[in-house]
């Protein structure tokens, strides 16, 4: 599959404070799925559906990942690093990558401690069709009571978030993945920022979508979650989502 035109940015530098007690002296990114780091199969995901230029926001450990990765020839992937001097947040990161981002039409961001299957392709085109600012994949899960939830009015447009309420109903929840115009960059201030909290927010009325996901979502931020997601490496699971490895 052709490159699309596009980069990917990989949000890799969250300290892991509560996956410590399964994966102590690596970052989170790198917990291992097997006999594969957690965040090989974000990159072969991309890879495989022909995004191949990378960027990695390190942070906590960076070293680790930049030396687990290098260049990302080994996968077939370009990959390129922006290392925080300090903990930035989700918003921060992106902000500190804004030279590596120059010239692009949009770009997609990726949580690096969740698997989302999704079509980022399409993804990408319903960005550019609502000519949208912001572009989130969300997830109908049966429990949000560990999640904010996302609220769109009939035509996809996000009119609002709901903080965590502890409330064990089903919800739109955000699944990691976004699609951002370069203009984002604008709303996002230096220092320490996250994307859910701070930005997100501040981008109503700027044109924010919604893309509704079905496939499996996995956020390995738990360590039950963390034990979940080695089902990744399942063959009807590979099957599905079309991960090689």
């Amino acid at each position: 599959m052709a490159s699309i035109g596009t980069k990917a940015v990989l949000l890799v530098g969250g300290l892991g404070t509560r996956l410590r007690s399964l994966v102590s002296s690596a970052p989170k990114a790198l917990a291992a799925i097997g006999d594969r780091p957690f965040l090989e199969l974000l990159v072969r995901q991309l890879r495989d559906q022909g995004i191949r230029d990378l960027i990695m926001c390190t942070g906590h450990l960076a070293d680790q990942i930049e030396q687990e990765f290098g260049d990302g020839s080994k996968l077939g992937v370009t990959i390129e690093y922006s290392r925080e001097p300090h903990p930035l947040g989700t918003g921060g990161a992106v902000k500190l990558a804004d030279q590596l981002l120059q010239g692009l039409p949009d770009f997609l961001v990726m949580n690096g401690d969740s698997f989302l299957e999704a079509d980022f392709c399409e993804l990408i085109r319903l960005h550019r069709t609502h000519k949208a600012i912001a572009t989130i994949a969300v997830v109908r899960v049966e429990d949000a009571s560990r999640y904010g939830t996302v609220v769109t009015d009939t035509n996809d447009s996000v009119v609002g978030f709901r903080e965590k309420t502890g409330d064990h109903s089903p919800g739109l929840v955000n699944g990691g993945v976004y699609v951002f115009s370069p203009s984002v960059l604008q709303h996002i201030p230096m220092g320490e920022v996250s994307l859910e909290r701070e930005v997100f927010p501040k981008l109503l009325g700027h044109g924010v979508y919604a893309a509704k996901q079905s496939g499996m979502f996995i956020d390995i931020g738990t360590p039950a979650d963390y034990l979940h997601a080695q089902q990744l490496l399942n063959f009807p699971v590979r099957e599905r989502t079309g991960l090689k490895f």
